[in-house]
């Protein structure tokens, strides 16, 4: 049997353990809850808070393109931004229904290699924008977890989010401003002396300097980010609303990001179950049911399936 054979076995054993994880987690969340009093929550769902939460997550789609936008103008890269919306939306619909968020990337580095002449440029430019939109959300977080204190709620584990802070930062620094310091993380890499590899880091440091070189596009970005993880807690704020739940915007602003930071790990599938458990977990803390926070999370997720189906449509015309 060949080396390659049991691959396929260790990502059908991944996948399993996955969704065997996903799954007790939904159960263990559910073991106490009411599925009368949930099912009578969904029935009392207000259309037009519906309307409002979708419509700050198309607010998301569209700041994200813009901020894709600017850092591909910063490599001197130029694609249509009608271009990057429909390669955004393909990505966000894979996002979704793939189990991982890889699938989007792929999509959306596929789109821009032609044109920005690399993929290694294509590529750098999408972990640019994770890393700054990571630092967004974990700084996002800590000002929540700062207002809850300041406002005499002390959350368990809160500390944490103001320490990933405080870490993104340090990566965006080093990144971006401290081009010895990356150097020398890089030399185990560059001292394999592969032609292919050094060709790879030559690309990627090239990138990084145009990127120092427009610090107005890096902060432009940034500040782009912030407001898309703002408008994603306001999208939370609004399916709970519709629910008749109330659910305060400096909860949100501590709750969303910590969800939202746990779902990327790759134990679960896209986060099914783990979301759930993590927005049970603060729910009780604000006084609320368990009830009422699986609801919210079952609900903001369908409602962004439901948006992201708009890009499987463009997928499909596209194939056509």
């Amino acid at each position: 049997m060949s080396d390659a054979a049991p691959h396929p076995l260790r990502r059908l054993l991944a996948a399993v353990a996955k969704l065997v994880l996903s799954v007790g987690l939904m159960a263990f969340v559910l073991r106490d809850t009411s599925l009368a009093s949930l099912w009578h929550m969904f029935r009392r769902v207000q259309p037009s808070w519906i309307l409002a939460a979708m419509s700050m997550h198309g607010l998301v789609l569209a700041l994200s393109v813009w901020r894709w936008h600017v850092l591909l103008g910063a490599q001197h890269v130029r694609v249509p931004a009608r271009t990057l919306a429909e390669s955004f939306w393909v990505a966000l619909f894979f996002n979704n229904f793939l189990p991982s968020n890889i699938g989007g990337d792929v999509v959306r580095i596929a789109d821009t290699s032609r044109p920005a002449g690399s993929k290694t440029l294509a590529t750098t430019v999408i972990l640019v924008d994770r890393v700054l939109g990571l630092v967004a959300l974990t700084s996002v977080g800590a000002v929540g977890a700062l207002s809850a204190r300041a406002m005499g709620i002390d959350i368990p584990g809160t500390r944490w989010i103001e320490i990933g802070a405080l870490a993104a930062l340090a990566l965006v620094v080093l990144l971006f401003f401290a081009p010895a310091m990356l150097d020398l993380a890089l030399w185990p890499v560059r001292a394999l002396g592969h032609p292919w590899v050094v060709g790879k880091l030559v690309t990627l440091q090239e990138t990084l300097a145009r990127f120092r070189a427009r610090p107005s596009a890096l902060a432009g970005a940034l500040a782009g980010a912030v407001i898309v993880q703002g408008v994603i807690v306001a999208f939370y704020t609004l399916t709970a609303r519709s629910l008749a739940i109330p659910l305060p915007v400096v909860m949100a602003g501590v709750l969303v990001p910590v969800a939202m930071v746990i779902q990327m790990l790759p134990v679960s599938i896209n986060g099914f179950g783990l979301r759930e458990a993590v927005f049970s977990f603060f729910f009780v803390r604000f006084g609320l049911t368990v009830e009422a926070a699986v609801a919210v999370s079952l609900l903001g997720t369908a409602l962004i399936m439901l948006f992201s189906l708009g890009g499987g449509a463009l997928f499909l015309l596209r194939r056509h």
